[in-house]
């Protein structure tokens, strides 16, 4: 994911406003019987190796440890009860579809959010700021219901 990130994904800008994150693709998908301090770090490193390859100064480092705080707070507005999950990581199966997909758009659009405010560092133009946090968390969050469909697999009987 960081590969393609780096590769294909910062250099796709639609309409000079939506830039797909995809690579939030793996918090998203960290299991949450992990302890927070290894998410934290997880986190870190992940913007961190963003940061490096995609010329950031720290944004990415900053919103995805911030990121990383708030998983947990957000899948709990969907989902109260954590031990009732059939799986530790979030899923189209552990969750149900409408929970996981309300549980990703929450995520994009926060990272979204937290990315662009502190790129812009000020509300200078507010009407561009919320044109380019919506319109790539929506981005996003088609994106990775793409590549996590790819990935889901049904088990269903055939006769």
């Amino acid at each position: 994911m960081v590969l393609a990130q780096v590769i294909v994904f910062n250099h796709i800008c639609l309409f000079g406003y939506a830039v797909p994150l995809v690579f939030i693709y793996l918090i998203i998908k960290l299991p949450m019987t992990m302890s927070t301090n290894w998410v934290l770090t997880v986190s870190f490193l992940l913007g961190l190796t963003i940061d490096i390859f995609s010329d950031t100064q720290g944004m990415n480092s900053l919103a995805c440890t911030l990121l990383g705080v708030l998983r947990r707070p957000v899948l709990r507005l969907y989902f109260p009860r954590e031990e009732e999950m059939s799986m530790p990581m979030p899923s189209f199966r552990s969750l149900g579809v409408a929970v996981y997909l309300k549980y990703v758009f929450s995520i994009s659009l926060i990272y979204c959010a937290l990315f662009f405010m502190i790129e812009s560092f000020s509300l200078f133009n507010p009407m561009r700021l919320l044109i380019k946090i919506a319109s790539s968390a929506l981005l996003t969050f088609i994106i990775i219901i793409a590549i996590d469909s790819l990935t889901f697999r049904r088990n269903e009987k055939r006769l």
